[in-house]
Formats: structure tokens, sequence, C-alpha cells
């Protein structure tokens, strides 16, 4: 028997380039998946009732302080026998993680995004939320980069792609009909900005053009391979629309436990 899913919060967000906010996003997915105006059943059948919440890291600004905290946090998680799902903060935190993560399972990450988020460095940080998935490379900590929305390539991106054998569907190959294939354990990695606004207008960095929700849950409903871990980051509700992008992460963290749920 699978370890059973456990939601932890990560509210950081001192790694964000443009506009922060997202470290307040933990308790509002949290408040949205537990709205009377739901039930505690997911689309796949899951009883919600089982997903355990570890509740929030203590962070601060100290980037680097922040980064080992979020690893040892992750870490408690899976000894305590649980697969995380963490709640962000700025998508900066999937490195941390990821090195909790490799410790444990060579994973394929199932990344959802309008951006690629594989600059070496960006303004001068190396560990910037435009940065993780460059590190997560370097370092080994997964067995497989895909990439699914993506809509913001610069040519240093697509440089990283080839150096680093990342599998990109872009938001044009994705209305093409391409989708991911994945076999074996899969980490997903899911930037509330891969959605189109029109569907999720509470983030920092909009690009129209995006995922629809449905898009988001149909990749997660079909993976095979068991989900090992997952985040939701990006959301910022600062930029929030009457409660609509919390809506959205709540539900999208609700069928990733869904599925870690039925796989258990």
């Amino acid at each position: 028997m699978r370890p059973l899913p456990q939601l932890i919060g990560v509210p950081y967000d001192a790694s964000s380039s443009f506009q922060r906010g997202s470290a307040a996003g933990p308790p509002l997915i949290r408040a949205a998946m537990h709205s009377p105006a739901g039930n505690r059943y997911t689309e796949n059948g899951a009883d919600l009732s089982q997903l355990s919440d570890a509740g929030d890291l203590t962070l601060t600004d100290d980037a680097a302080a922040s980064r080992g905290a979020i690893t040892e946090g992750i870490e408690r998680v899976i000894a305590n026998s649980f697969r995380p799902i963490a709640l962000g903060g700025d998508h900066s935190i999937t490195y941390p993680i990821m090195r909790a993560i490799s410790k444990k399972e060579r994973v394929t990450i199932l990344h959802i995004d309008a951006h690629g988020d594989l600059y070496d460095e960006f303004e001068g940080d190396k560990f910037s939320h435009a940065c993780p998935f460059a590190r997560i490379m370097e370092e080994g900590l997964c067995a497989r980069l895909v990439q699914v929305g993506i809509r913001t390539l610069t040519p240093h991106q697509r440089e990283q792609i080839k150096r680093f054998g990342v599998d990109t569907i872009e938001m044009q190959r994705f209305c093409g009909g391409a989708r991911p294939v994945i076999d074996g354990p899969v980490y997903v990695s899911v930037d509330i900005d891969g959605l189109d606004p029109a569907f999720a207008p509470g983030v920092s960095h909009r690009e129209p053009g995006g995922l629809s929700v449905r898009d988001v849950l149909a990749m997660i409903q079909g993976l095979d391979g068991p989900v090992v871990g997952a985040d939701i980051v990006e959301f910022n509700p600062s930029q929030d629309l009457g409660g609509v992008t919390a809506s959205v992460a709540a539900k999208i963290t609700r069928e990733i436990a869904g599925v870690m749920l039925l796989q258990a």
C-alpha cells in the first residue's frame, strides 16, 4: 500500500521577481477546498476526508534559510509516511522540495506553467522563481522534466531546454494535439499562471492564451504512474477576482489528492 497524501503550506514568495503576494495563498486554497459550496468527494470518487494536513511551514525572507526549512519540512512529511502536496508560495519552492523528493524516488516532473523557469539566473538571483528547474536539472534531482503550457520562451531558455533535454510542449503544440506521455513515478508542479487568466486571474504574471481548467484536470486524471508529490504555486490572492483563482487552485489540489488517494 502506498502512502496517503498530506497537504503542507509553503508560504514563501521572497524569490518572486515582479510582484509578491503568493505567500498568502495557502490558507485561501484550504478555505476554498473546505467550502460548504462543495463536498468531500473528487471527480474520480476519492474521499477527501482521508487527506491530512501538516499545516504551514514557518518561513522568512532569508532565502537560504527558507530553502533549508522547506527541504526539511518535506522530509518530515515523507518520514511520517505521507506524500506531500505543497501549497505555495512562489515557484522557487519546487527546487528545495525536489531536494527532499529525490532522496526517496527517481521521478518524472510534470511541470504545468506559462513560463519555462529554466533561467540560469534571473536579475542576479540563481534561486529566483524563474530558475528552479535549472537548479533541479543541474543537480539531477529528477529523471525527466516534461513541461506543458509554456508560451514565454526566450532564446536563453530554448538553449537551456536543449542543454538539459527537457520535453517542452509549448502552448501552440498543445493546441495542435500534443500531450505529455509519462511513465513511472511522477511529481506534479502546477503554476497557476499556466492556466489562461480568464480561468485564473489571481497570479502575478498573467499570460493570455493558456490552458483551461479542464485541460489541467485531464492531464492530472490521466496519469498512470504513481503521483509521489505535487505543488500548486503562484496563486496571488492580491490579484484575484471574487475568489475565482482560489477555487481553481483548490479544485486542482483536490483532484491531485484524489488521484493519489486512489493510488494508495
